[in-house]
C-alpha cells in the first residue's frame, strides 16, 4: 500500500500519517526524515516530531537525497518525511529532481506499506523569485507522480482526513 498524504502547514499531516505508519501491519517500522536541521525553528520542529512517534517504534533514518539506494527490510512499513524537502535537496544541494520519482518507485517496490507526506505550497498567491517559482514547479511534478503511483491520496484539512483517491485506511 501507498498513501500519500498532504495538507498545508499545521494540518495535522505528519501526526496522521505517524498513527497510520504505527497501526499498519509489519515488523520494521522506518521513519525516513528528509529534513536538514538549519536553524532553530527546524530544530524545534524536528524535537517535536521526534517526541510524536517516541512510543510507535519508529527507527530513524535521516537522509536529505539520493533515497533510491537505502536498505531495507522486504516487511517495512516505511514513512517519508516529506517529498517538500527532498525536492529541495535535489533541487538546491547539488542533486537532481528527476531521480525522486524513480527512488519512489524503488522504495515502493522494496517495502510493504509507504506513506509519504508532503505539503501545499501553491495557494499563498505570492510573487517569488524565479528559482523558488522553478523550485514549486518541480514540487508539483513530484506531488503529481506521487499521487499517481498512490493508492490512496488523503489531503488534511484541520487535523480532518479527507479521501482524495482510492479508501481511506482504517485507524
Amino acid at each position: 500500500m501507498i498513501v500519500l498524504v498532504t495538507g498545508g502547514s499545521g494540518s495535522g499531516k505528519s501526526a496522521w500519517a505517524e498513527r497510520l505508519a504505527s497501526r499498519c501491519p509489519g515488523e520494521n517500522r522506518i521513519y525516513l526524515a528528509t529534513m536538514q536541521v538549519m536553524d532553530d525553528e527546524s530544530r524545534r520542529r524536528v524535537e517535536r516530531h521526534r517526541a510524536q512517534r517516541a512510543d510507535r517504534g519508529f527507527h530513524t533514518v535521516e537522509r536529505q537525497k539520493d533515497l533510491a539506494g537505502l536498505p531495507l527490510p522486504g516487511d517495512a512499513v516505511v514513512l517519508l518525511e516529506d517529498l517538500v524537502n527532498w525536492t529541495a535537496h535535489e533541487m538546491f544541494g547539488g542533486g537532481e529532481v528527476c531521480r525522486i520519482f524513480p527512488a519512489l518507485q524503488a522504495l515502493g517496490d522494496r517495502c510493504r506499506h509507504l506513506i509519504l507526506v508532503t505539503g501545499n505550497l501553491f495557494s499563498d498567491g505570492e510573487d517569488y523569485a524565479p528559482s523558488v517559482q522553478e523550485y514549486l514547479r518541480q514540487l508539483a511534478r513530484v506531488n503529481q507522480q506521487a499521487a499517481e503511483m498512490a493508492d490512496c491520496v488523503v489531503e488534511m484539512v484541520y487535523s480532518i482526513p479527507v479521501p482524495l483517491k482510492g479508501a481511506l485506511p482504517c485507524l
